[in-house]
Order: C-alpha cells, then structure tokens, then sequence
C-alpha cells in the first residue's frame, strides 16, 4: 500500500512539473507576441503638380441633321405612294398622292364661281349691277382658290428636305391615322450630341474642332465642328450640351450608329501620381493610396481623372506636398508603421 501511495505521488509531481512547464512556454511566446511591432519598408514619392493634356473623349449616337414626318393633315385614305424605305429623294419632291374627293367637289364649284364671276363683270362694265355686287363675287371666287390650293396642299404631300426613306407605315388605299405615313432623314450632314464638363463651357465655341471615330471603322477618322451649344448646364450632371456636326459626302455614317467624339481642350495643372501607388479595393471601383503620416500610412480614397502613360490625373483626395507610398504597398494597412528605404520627391 506504501508503495501504491508513494508511485501516485510522484506521477503528480510529474504532471505539475509538466503543467509549469508548458505555463511558462505560453507566457515566454506572448511575452514575445505583445512586445514585436512589425515595421514594413517602403518607398514614397511626393505628390506634385503637372501640365496634363485634356483631350476628352465623349461618346454618342449619329443622328440625322434633320427628321421630317410626312403626315396628312386629316384622316384620309392613301392614293399613292411614290416612294420605298431606302429611296434618296429631293426637296419638293411628290411623296404621297392621298385620296380626297372633297377636292374635285371643289374644283368644280370654283369654275362655276368663274363663270359666275365673267357674267358679272359684264354686267358690271355695262353698268347692269352695282360695284358692291361685283366685289362680292370677286371674294367669293378668292376664297374658293385658297381653298383649293389648302386640299391641293394636303393631298400631295412634298418631301421638305434632300435626305432619305427611313420608315413607311402605310400601303396604297390604307387609311392613314395615328402615326406618319412616312419618315424620312437628312443624313449629310450628320451630328452628334455630347455633354460637356462645365468646366470646360468658357472654352468651347461654334466651330471648335472636334475628331469623330466609329469602331466599325477602325483607324478612320472624321471631322466635326461644333455647330451648337446649349445655354444651360444640367445641375444634376454637371454638363452642358453641344451637337457636333459632321459632313457625309458618302453617307458611310448613318444615324444610331455608335460614335466617339475626342475634343482638345489643351492643358491644365492637374495633382498626378504613380499608377504603382494606386491600389483598387476588391468588389468596387474605390481608388486608394497610401498617404505617409510621420512613421505611419492612412488609407486614403481618391478621385482620378484620365491616365497619361504611367501617372494618373487626381482630381480628388490629395494636396501638393504629401508623400505617398509608391512600392512595398500591398502588405499594409490603414496606421501600417513604415520605415522609408527609399524617398523620391520628383514622381514624374
């Protein structure tokens, strides 16, 4: 029994010994732990000012310089339709013959009223009736002409401009009601329509150059013009409009096609950094860098603008004179403690 007694206190002698053991083992490593700060060796560069080239480009639709909708002015029935979708056609050219029996109906009334008229005037010079009489039938026969020429008018329907047949709606004896019996386009010239920076409003001006590109023309390019600039900015873009006109000698451009319209606004002083310093957060479009702050680095968002070979335009976010991180920049960090290895003042 003294034996048994004396076996079970050593195994617990043996376990607190262990117990102290691996106590002291945890202590020492987190002793260890709480007293290391890791400091991560970088290399910044100032934020500068630079001349940046703000060439802007917009994109859009070609659109037709002018849309008519050729319409009748009643219900009527359609007659005759001269024209098919894609016929190229002129101003004053006869599109639409519609149906109006009213208009022979007319027509013959006014030569009865003529003939009326001729009667009278004998009458008249020979001293049969009074000039009153005369003057009367004299205004009758005017405003039956008149209206003749109102349903001539709207029975034979013109083309108002040189353009194109882009929709037909109705067949030959259709009644044309609700919508146009034709639509037709002028397509030389085209335009654009851009909206603009504010910012830039002071400098655009009727005829400023614009270069027009297509992609389904890669490597041509076109010449537009400013030919009109609305008066108002849109407060909630922040951007005013202007239509660009483009000539199309060869009608290659043809209205919904889609456009790029690149304007050359000249330079402006514009914050730049580094591409390298500008790190894109996962599952956004946020843009950060880090900005050095004594012996630490703050996380800080920013607006960029356009991207010039290996810097990019900072419209928001940072001021001249701060330093950035410019590499060792992917293991930090908001408040990351750094240590500078390397300091480049001229980013450029």
């Amino acid at each position: 029994m003294e034996n048994n007694l004396f076996r079970n206190m050593k195994r617990i002698a043996a376990l607190l010994l262990i117990g102290t053991l691996v106590l002291a083992s945890c202590s020492g490593e987190k002793g260890t732990t709480e007293t290391t700060e890791k400091i991560f060796p970088v290399k910044v560069a100032g934020v500068e000012m630079a001349q940046v080239g703000q060439v802007i480009e917009f994109t859009g639709n070609i659109e037709p310089l002018v849309k008519n909708y050729i319409s009748s002015s009643a219900a009527q029935r359609v007659e005759k339709i001269y024209v098919e979708v894609g016929s190229r056609v002129t101003k004053g050219q006869l599109l639409v013959q519609m149906e109006n029996i009213n208009y022979s109906q007319a027509r013959i009334q006014l030569e009865n009223l003529k003939l009326d008229l001729s009667r009278i005037e004998a009458l008249y010079n020979s001293g049969g009736i009074a000039a009153q009489q005369y003057d009367q039938m004299k205004t009758q026969v005017k405003i039956a002409e008149e209206s003749i020429a109102n349903l001539d008018k709207n029975t034979k329907l013109l083309s108002p401009i040189d353009g194109i047949i882009v929709q037909r709606n109705f067949d030959n004896g259709d009644l044309a009601t609700g919508q146009p019996i034709l639509v037709v386009m002028q397509m030389q010239p085209v335009k654009i329509l851009i909206g603009i920076s504010e910012e830039f409003f002071p400098q655009v001006k009727i005829g400023t150059p614009v270069e027009i590109s297509l992609d389904i023309y890669p490597g041509k390019k076109f010449n537009g013009k400013v030919m009109l600039i609305h008066p108002t900015i849109d407060a909630s873009t922040r951007t005013f409009q202007a239509e660009v006109r483009i000539e199309n000698p060869s009608l290659v451009m043809r209205p919904g096609m889609f456009a790029r319209a690149r304007v050359d606004f000249g330079t402006k002083e514009r914050i730049v950094v580094p591409d390298k310093a500008v790190i894109k957060q996962q599952g956004t479009n946020d843009k950060y860098v880090f900005v050095l702050d004594g012996d630490i680095v703050r996380y800080t968002k920013v607006e960029l603008g356009k991207r010039v070979d290996s810097l990019y335009e900072v419209m928001s976010g940072l001021e001249p004179g701060q330093k950035i991180v410019v590499a060792g920049n992917t293991a930090l960090i908001d408040g990351s403690k750094v240590q500078i290895t390397e300091s480049d003042l001229n980013i450029k």
